[in-house]
């Protein structure tokens, strides 16, 4: 089952978060996005078709996206496996399974701008 609210917002603006659109889009054929959120949730509502949209405008390709759609006891699949206690949670793992970084639900930033910062960070120590 897919979220609705990964759905991109078609006002979102990528001229305004360039730098997080070039970085999702330079890593947009090695990174894996696990969503966890629910359509009931209102910080679902508020964060996640922004960030649909960004991954839209890097040119992530839906298979490198996956969604899980929890009921509202935040029950679904992964959940356990991957922790799961706040939505929306997104986990970014590179192809090997290995997870590289997660926003959870009440970071600061937005979480195109907060996994951008969080993948440049990680992937800069792997390549240096």
């Amino acid at each position: 089952m897919s979220l609705e609210t990964m759905r991109p917002n078609p006002t979102w603006d990528a001229a305004s978060y360039e730098d997080a659109v070039d970085t999702l889009a330079a890593h947009n054929d090695e990174l894996v996005y696990k969503v966890w959120g629910g359509d009931w949730c209102k910080d679902c509502r508020a964060l996640l078709p922004d960030f649909g949209a960004a991954l839209e405008a890097a040119e992530v390709s839906d298979d490198r996206i996956e969604e899980f759609a929890l009921d509202q006891d935040k029950q679904g699949p992964g959940v356990e496996a991957y922790d799961i206690e706040l939505i929306p949670t997104i986990v970014v793992e590179d192809d090997d399974g290995e997870e590289l970084t997660r926003f959870v639900e009440d970071e600061a930033v937005p979480p195109a701008v907060w996994l951008a910062d969080e993948l440049e960070a990680a992937l800069e120590t792997e390549t240096a």
